[in-house]
Parts: C-alpha cells; structure tokens; sequence
C-alpha cells in the first residue's frame, strides 16, 4: 500500500485542507452511522432500549475519551516532525504512541467492565430498572473490545499527523458496513424483525427462528456487533503500521518505552485527554440533570445526541485536519500559514453549517421520529421534545463550527492546554450550571436545556476566537530535539 499522505506545507492551501478534511469527515459520517444504526435496530425495542442506550453512552465515552485523547499527541508530534522535516522521529512517536496508549486501553477496559452499573446509576439509571440492566449488558461488552476501538484510533491518529486520511477513511468504511450488516440480527434475532418484512422474506425468518430459536441479545446485540466490526480495521490498521508501506514505519525497538517519550506524550496528550475525560463527565452529567426530567426526556437527549453528531461533522472533520495542517506549518516554521488555515477552515464549516441547519429545521419531528415505532405515547413526548432541540440549538450549531476549529488550530500548535481549557469552559461554565438552574430552579423542563446548549455554544466561539486573535499560541512548537529517537539511529530522509 502506498504513501497517500498530502503535502500541506508547500502552494495553494485551500484544496490540501480540503483534500485532507474530506476523508475525516466521511470517516466520522461513518461513525455516526454506527451510532445512528444502533439507535434504530434498537428503538425498535422502545423507549426503554433508547434510553439505556443515553445512559450508556455517556459512560462509555467517558472512558474512551479520555485514552483516546492521548492519541493527539501522536498527531501533533508527528506532524511536527514530519513538517520539521525530521521523519525519523515520526516514526519513533508512532510506534511509542502504540504501546503507550494500549496499555492505557488495557486499564480502561478492565475499570470499566467493572465499574459499568455503579457508574450508571450515578448518572441517572435506577438499578433494577430496564434501562440501567440494559445499559450495563451494553457497556460491559463495549469494555471487552475497547482495545480495538483505541488501536483503530491510534491508527487514525497518526496517518492524520502524517498527512494521511484516506487509509483510515477506507477501514472505517468496511467497519461501519459490517456492523449495520450485524446490527438487525444481533439485537433483533429471528423474531419480529422488520428486515424480513421489509425485504418480503418472513418465510426465511421463521424457518431460521425453528432452526436456531434465536430472539436476538437485545440491546447488548449491539454492543456486540460493534466490537465484531471494530476488530478487523483495528488489525488491519496495525498490520500496515508494521508490516505496509504508508509512510510510517516504526522499528521493533521504537515500540519499546522510553521515559522521555513517554513524558512528551503525556505532556501534550494528557490536557486533551482530560479535557476529553471532562468533556465525557460532562455529557454524563447533563445526562443526569436530564434524568431530573424522566425517561423520555433522556431518550430523547440520547437521539438528538446522534443528530447532533450529523450537524457538526463537517466542523470535526475539518478541525482535525486542521490541527495537521498546522502541526506541519509550524514544523516547517511558517506561522502565518498555520493561522490562515484556522480562518478558511472556519468560514468554510460556518457556510456548510448555515445549509445543514436550513434544511433540517422544516422536517425536526420527522426526523427525530425515524428513531421511534410508532404509535407510542411516550415516542410522542420523545419526538416532541427532539423537535425542540433541532429548532432551539440548532442556529447555535454555525458558532460550534468555529469553536472546534479554532480548538483545532490550538491543538495541532501543541497548546492542548489552552484547547483543553477553552473546551472545557463551554461544558462545565455554562451550558451544565444553565441547564441545571433552567430545568430545576425555573422549571423549564428539558427545554430549558436546549436554551442552555445554544447559550453555551454562542459565548464559547466568542471567548474562543478572542483567544485566537491573540496570537501567541502559534509559538507553542514541539522542538526536534526534544524527543529523541532511540540507539543512534540517523535521521532519514524518507
């Protein structure tokens, strides 16, 4: 397989941060149709099924976030070297990054199989209820396999600061295939599934139901077809990080720790991965404050989640191919086209931003409905209170894109502590204190919430692109002699 990084340090800008955003955005469509897909195959259980899947979430990622943030480091070191021209030390972050960031995985997974019903039950699910049993079924079986999850990650991670996102797009595409493939019989089984109805082929359902008796694993069906889906691009990933021809290549050796590495990985991927890991604490404790306001309510939380993911895509996308534009410029010493990169990467997700939520607005109830059966009581309060969300926040969405740019830009110069701390005062300063205060002091309910959201998003762009203008934070650059390449390796000029 070949090199498919991108050159973004040399000519026209635009189009390289373009060329280089795109597959990201379509590697976290992607995502969210692992997440959309879940959602469906399993609102087909109830409300219930829905609301325990919220709960979930907010644990799960709690957890992930916070390792996977951490692969950051790897983006940033790597684009750093690789813009500085020193492609040796790419290589040698690469593989530390690897075996740092497993053994992180390791500890996660086995905290969280652990720890997965309490942790619930702060957040808001009653134990002995439906939805904290569900829930703890699924995010047990997230934990097993949240060693793939991060390898896919890392993987991810570094062919981005390599300049590289097509391999990634490319894996994730097979995943994301597999499981909406798995998800309809894993949670649904032999009964009842509306495939088979769909597809006119009820008689096979119900000769595979007398064959096998198989009713499906219900909400942990698709925690399950998640992991299944998540190992092969994971291996596969790792096999061309060793074995492929994609630019980086890490020796045996560079997979062995050393405290200096080690040390820089920490210092430049711990403030994103605590500011992940709060960012997650957050989002569970919005889910609680929400909790305050019943099931449906966290039902509906969990589904405008998923449409949320659709709305800020683009910005995500371009945010991380931001920081590698960056991350190279700065390298190779050229400031002044790292900063304009944040400024077109910005305008370019406000205008998309500005379409997406013009289109979404007219259908909000058909929307958030295609979660639902229908003909549920409690799927109308869902639909209603989802509706709500896309015409209250959703405006506000055009200023998120800017935020997460402009965090991007800060995180591909290495200033993941001002990201961090940026990132963190949108959640915890505002939007968790107005919910709170909206839903229980002035009685709003969870549309209380949704004003707090788009309140969060308005003032954190503000704050955010003061910041910016500022300046200094492009003199935030990772030093080639700060990390040191083991043995006395040369460096190559691959």
């Amino acid at each position: 397989m070949k090199d498919r990084s991108v050159n973004v340090t040399d000519g026209d800008l635009f189009k390289p941060l373009l060329v280089l955003s795109a597959p990201i955005i379509g590697s976290q469509v992607l995502q969210v149709a692992y997440n959309l897909a879940d959602t469906f195959w399993v609102g087909q259980l109830g409300a219930d099924a829905v609301a325990a899947l919220s709960y979930s979430w907010a644990i799960v990622f709690l957890m992930v976030s916070v390792g996977g943030g951490l692969t950051t480091a790897g983006t940033v070191l790597v684009s750093q070297h690789k813009g500085a021209g020193d492609f040796r030390q790419s290589h040698h972050v690469a593989g530390q990054t690897v075996s740092f960031v497993t053994l992180v995985a390791v500890a996660f997974a086995a905290a969280g199989y652990v720890a997965a019903p309490y942790l619930l039950a702060l957040i808001g699910a009653t134990p002995g209820t439906d939805p904290h049993t569900f829930a703890t079924d699924y995010t047990r079986v997230i934990f097993l396999g949240v060693v793939f999850m991060f390898w896919f990650f890392i993987f991810d991670a570094l062919m981005r600061g390599w300049g590289d996102t097509r391999t990634p797009l490319y894996l994730m595409a097979g995943s994301a295939t597999l499981n909406v493939v798995l998800d309809p019989f894993f949670i649904l089984g032999f009964v009842d599934n509306p495939l088979f109805a769909w597809t006119g082929t009820e008689a096979l359902q119900a000769q595979l139901f007398s064959l096998t008796g198989f009713e499906g694993f219900g909400v942990m069906g698709a925690a399950i077809a998640t992991v299944i889906a998540r190992f092969f691009p994971a291996g596969i990933g790792m096999y061309l990080l060793l074995f492929g021809d994609v630019g980086l290549s890490p020796e045996p050796s560079d997979f062995i720790l050393k405290v200096d590495t080690v040390k820089k990985i920490l210092d430049i991927g711990a403030p994103t991965g605590a500011e992940q890991g709060l960012r997650s604490g957050g989002i569970a404790a919005m889910t609680a404050i929400i909790a305050l306001a019943g099931d449906d309510a966290v039902a509906a939380y969990g589904i405008v989640n998923r449409l949320a993911s659709l709305l800020f895509l683009p910005a995500l996308g371009f945010a991380r191919g931001t920081e590698t534009v960056v991350g190279q410029n700065l390298g190779a010493r050229q400031p002044d086209r790292a900063k304009r990169a944040v400024l077109l990467a910005s305008a370019t997700v406000a205008g998309v931003f500005l379409v997406v939520v013009a289109l979404a607005y007219p259908f909000a109830e058909s929307i958030t409905g295609v979660f639902l059966p229908p003909g549920e009581a409690a799927s109308e309060t869902v639909i209603e209170y989802g509706a709500a969300y896309i015409r209250i926040a959703g405006p506000a969405y055009v200023f998120l894109g800017v935020f997460q740019i402009t965090l991007g830009g800060f995180r591909g110069s290495g200033s993941t502590r001002t990201a961090m701390l940026l990132s963190v005062q949108e959640l915890w300063v505002f939007r968790i204190p107005l919910s709170f205060v909206f839903i229980t002091v002035l009685g709003w309910g969870v549309i209380g919430v949704w004003y707090a959201v788009a309140f969060s998003f308005v003032v954190s762009a503000l704050t955010t692109g003061a910041w910016f203008l500022r300046g200094d934070w492009t003199d935030n650059v990772v030093d080639p002699e700060d990390v040191d390449a083991p043995g006395d390796i040369e460096v190559a000029d691959d």
